[in-house]
Formats: structure tokens, C-alpha cells, sequence
């Protein structure tokens, strides 16, 4: 792989530009499968293993050792506080997302980013959840995202591209369009 003569906010914008290219070409390239394992630690700790992923026409065996993302419930839900709940990683991926698809986008249009942060926040009800109502919906009401951007582009701009990104990114389609889940019991 060559050494790329051009990088803006962190990316390598000729190899980004490179990318975009190949999967225009070979749109098969562009199907992923992510996978992850979830353990039970007890109570209400778990441990999620994430490791290969089948990307790019080939399976992926870059990341010799796996990530593990800890889950855990604070002290008024009966948890040990010792990690963030699954709804709370659910507002990390939406940003997260988000943070990749402004910067990656920026740098492909030419826009220096200098500083870019996010505020999140979801509510819902648990009634739900806790087996007391089915009145509500078990899942986020609404989720509100602020996010601050200091860049070398108007304002215009750079709304342009956060509509842009929340059109283009993958956890903004899961939040907001049903995904069907099976969910199967294996012996």
C-alpha cells in the first residue's frame, strides 16, 4: 500500500478517494458482516468479544487481538456501575457514527475540521422493561444530538454535511428504520 501525499483531519484522503472508487467499481465490495460475542459476568455485567468481521470480499483478520466492550447497570438498576448500559453504548454508536461520517466526509470535500464534539441524550420509560406496562415503547422516545464543529467552512456548509452524514450513516438508519432481528435459542 502506498503512502498517501495528502491527509486531512486524520485521513488519508487519496486512499479514502481510492476506496470510494474501487466499491463504485466493485459495489460487491462493499457488504460487511459484523460479528460480536456476548458473555454474562452475573448481575447485570456483560462482556461483548469483538474481533473478525468479513469485509472487502475476504474475511478480515487485521485486529490480532479482540476488543471488549464492558455493560454493566448503575446502582438504582440493581448494577455494579461498572460500565456504561446498553442504552447508553446505543448513544455512543450514534455519535460515534456520526464523528467518523462529518470527519470522513469533511476530508473528502476539502473542509478542515479543528475541533468537533457531541452531546447526547435519550429518554424512555421502563415500565416497559420491568414487566408494568405495555403502554410504551421498551426503546428511546426520542433522542436529541448536539454536536459543536469548528471548521474552515460556513455554517451553511456544514449543516449541508451533517444532513448528508445523518442520511449516509449506518446507526442513524438502524436508530430510525426497523431492522428485522432474529433472535434464536441454540441448544
Amino acid at each position: 500500500m502506498r503512502t498517501s501525499q495528502r491527509s486531512l483531519n486524520g485521513i488519508d484522503v487519496d486512499a479514502l478517494k481510492e476506496t470510494i472508487s474501487t466499491i463504485e467499481a466493485q459495489p460487491d465490495l462493499a457488504r460487511f458482516a459484523f460479528r460480536a460475542n456476548t458473555t454474562w459476568r452475573g448481575g447485570a455485567r456483560a462482556t461483548t468479544t469483538i474481533q473478525g468481521f468479513w469485509g472487502a470480499g475476504h474475511e478480515d483478520d487485521s485486529r490480532t487481538e479482540p476488543f471488549e466492550l464492558e455493560g454493566d447497570e448503575p446502582p438504582v438498576l440493581l448494577g455494579g456501575n461498572r460500565a456504561p448500559n446498553a442504552v447508553e453504548t446505543v448513544l455512543h454508536a450514534l455519535t460515534s457514527c456520526l464523528t467518523v461520517g462529518l470527519v470522513y466526509n469533511a476530508a473528502a470535500r476539502g473542509i478542515e475540521i479543528e475541533a468537533l464534539d457531541f452531546d447526547v441524550e435519550g429518554t424512555l420509560d421502563l415500565q416497559p422493561f420491568l414487566g408494568l406496562s405495555d403502554d410504551h415503547r421498551p426503546g428511546y422516545d426520542a433522542i436529541t444530538v448536539r454536536y459543536r464543529v469548528q471548521a474552515d467552512a460556513p455554517r451553511e456548509t456544514i449543516e449541508e454535511l451533517c444532513r448528508y452524514v445523518q442520511r449516509t450513516s449506518p446507526v442513524m438508519d438502524v436508530i430510525t428504520n426497523p431492522v428485522p432481528v432474529e433472535v434464536v435459542l441454540e441448544a
